[in-house]
């Protein structure tokens, strides 16, 4: 049975993979420039756990039924092992060493891993009370430990939070509340939630020396233990605290400011794990061979964003999906069993 998709949440995939895209752009870059260091902060500050807390939005919390499970193969593990392989032949390409570890992921593939771990493990988490509280300290908890990437482990309790955030703002049905109100109670929230974001990006550039010193970029990663990048004591649970507690701020700011109605890019936003997994293979080369690599002025910076911008849309577009929909979305129905409601 088919449902009718909500443009709302579309457009939310959308901005949030495009964010994402442009995040890795400038990754390599910022160096000392302090309005470069601003834009790079701002975007990491939220982009991947706005992207955790729309797919946490979709996961049910119940025990999977044959559907769901067959979705874990079919959108994660086969994709995740398939890109994998194509990661191993592309490094091979320019180191000259091949290396296949499945148990480790390449570049952005923790994601697809990331995503099969929470989603097996939200239905034991929610019978709890307070999954929301509980998924938050063990976030926390996790930075004093030496948690490798290993199954991106590090990354799967880090960023836990926002996951569970995600599939509590559909139990509150904060969405349908959102979709439900006036033309004039949205434009209210939406003039707190601009300048929200105008005041952390203020924030943020009139902090900069600050954050360069309390190593901000390690602590919005969610990569490593806090004694990996000078934290050592009690006070590491406490930036990952504020870091996550902004974090979400910004989560509900950036669901406030994206349309509601259909829009020019909200056909797009069906097809951000196409963007995903392919965005890396131009981003790659480019980072390899010096053009996205390097300290830059900002207005290279931002043309650069900007052509994210466009990569962002083409890969997301219908000669794109269908072309390389095999490995994205591959076909294994001849892989399962017949589901057990059609049996008798």
């Amino acid at each position: 049975m088919s449902t009718q998709r909500v443009a709302l949440w579309d457009n939310a995939r959308f901005g949030a993979i495009a964010l994402m895209v442009a995040g890795h752009t400038l990754t390599k870059m910022v160096g000392e420039n302090d309005a470069a260091f601003t834009l790079y902060v701002f975007i990491y500050a939220f982009h991947v756990p706005v992207f955790v807390a729309v797919s946490g939005y979709f996961t049910k919390g119940t025990a999977p039924d044959d559907r769901r499970i067959r979705s874990v193969y079919t959108d994660i593990l086969v994709p995740y092992i398939i890109f994998e392989v194509i990661w191993s032949v592309v490094l091979f390409f320019y180191t000259g060493n091949f290396r296949l570890d499945l148990t480790r992921a390449s570049w952005t593939l923790w994601f697809l891993l990331a995503l099969a771990i929470w989603r097996i493990v939200l239905p034991y988490l929610v019978a709890l009370k307070y999954p929301l509280l509980i998924s938050i300290i063990i976030s926390i908890a996790s930075g004093y430990f030496p948690i490798d990437q290993t199954f991106s482990a590090a990354r799967v309790l880090g960023f836990l939070p926002f996951f569970v955030f995600g599939w509590q703002l559909r139990e509150w049905n904060l969405g349908e509340r959102w979709m439900a109100l006036c033309s004039q109670s949205v434009i209210r929230w939406r003039v707190i939630a601009t300048v929200f974001m105008v005041l952390v990006a203020v924030g943020i550039a009139v902090s900069v020396p600050f954050l360069r010193e309390a190593q901000i970029r390690s602590f919005i990663t969610y990569d490593s233990g806090y004694a990996t990048f000078g934290y050592d004591q009690w006070s590491g649970g406490l930036g990952r605290l504020a870091t996550m507690l902004v974090a979400a701020a910004m989560i509900m700011a950036f669901l406030i400011l994206i349309p509601r109605e259909q829009t020019w890019f909200t056909q797009f936003g069906q097809a951000t794990m196409y963007v995903y997994l392919l965005h890396t293979f131009v981003l790659y080369p480019l980072r390899e061979n010096g053009v996205l690599d390097g300290e830059r002025p900002l207005w290279y910076i931002l043309l650069a964003v900007i052509g994210s911008f466009g990569l962002t849309v083409l890969l997301s577009t219908k000669p794109v999906v269908k072309l390389f929909k095999p490995i994205v979305q591959p076909n294994l129905n001849w892989l399962f069993v017949t589901p057990r409601d059609l049996r008798n």
